[in-house]
């Protein structure tokens, strides 16, 4: 099996951050082609960004013809109904997977993500996914999504605090890393907390294991048709 897994924005070192993510939860026969966008922006942050960058993500995808399925790896879902319109075997977006992860395992979670200005877009895509019923709250660190590359101290320290704001305030049994570059962080803070912790790259790259499995492609009758 063949998958695989893109990131929407033009920055590479997220990319390997995501490969990296992808394949430690692979199986042994899955191969993970990890791709970025060739244009677009840097980073992802809000409603022009994610607008901005479809042009580059179809590009890319169009290289990619052999592949099982997609996951994009960007925590908005980015393009994810245009690339469903292109092409015919499954594709994921990381934010739809990792909610439907974290409405399996827990009664309510909180998303915690990047700048305010990402979060209407999450909770759009929770209403649209028939998810926001078991969303708690979905929480901006005001971590610009290029800081997170850093490795600074300081970041991790933000995202603890939202975390334990999630788990005293919003009563969350669960926890959504909303980017995909905190895809490194979900083992660390899943253990010290003592509570799921989810990210997008993993759940993606799982769920369209198994939708694979099943021999189940892109519908072609309706709103995917490119007839």
């Amino acid at each position: 099996m063949k998958i695989l897994v893109i990131n929407p924005n033009t920055t590479t070192s997220m990319t390997d951050k995501i490969a990296q993510a992808a394949r430690a939860v692979a199986r042994p026969d899955t191969e993970i082609v990890a791709a970025s966008s060739q244009d677009g922006p840097a980073s992802i942050q809000g409603f022009l960004d994610v607008a901005t960058c479809v042009p580059g993500l179809l590009n890319e995808v169009v290289q990619h013809k052999e592949v099982d399925a997609i996951v994009i790896a960007c925590f908005d879902d980015t393009g994810l109904d245009a690339v469903r319109s292109l092409v015919s075997v499954p594709v994921l977006g990381i934010g739809e997977a990792a909610y439907h992860a974290a409405s399996m395992i827990a009664n309510k979670f909180s998303v915690i993500t990047t700048l305010s200005r990402s979060v209407p877009g999450l909770e759009n895509n929770l209403l649209r996914y028939g998810l926001a019923q078991k969303c708690a709250c979905v929480r901006a660190t005001e971590i610009p999504v290029l800081k997170l590359e850093e490795g600074d101290p300081a970041t991790l320290d933000k995202i603890r605090l939202e975390i334990h704001a999630s788990i005293n305030e919003d009563k969350a049994e669960a926890i959504v890393l909303g980017c995909a570059g905190m895809a490194d962080l979900m083992a660390q803070l899943s253990e010290e907390f003592g509570l799921p912790v989810i990210e997008g790259v993993s759940a993606g790259v799982t769920f369209a294991e198994a939708l694979v499995n099943n021999s189940l492609r892109t519908s072609k009758i309706g709103a995917y048709s490119n007839n």
